[in-house]
């Protein structure tokens, strides 16, 4: 279960980072 969690945290992760990136390029625009 501990596996799972994990992954599905950095997969979480990775969502949020590219949020703000796309976020970010808006903002520069």
């Amino acid at each position: 279960m501990s596996s799972v969690t994990k992954k599905r945290r950095k997969k979480m992760s990775k969502h949020k980072h590219r949020k703000l990136r796309r976020r970010n390029r808006h903002k520069n625009k």
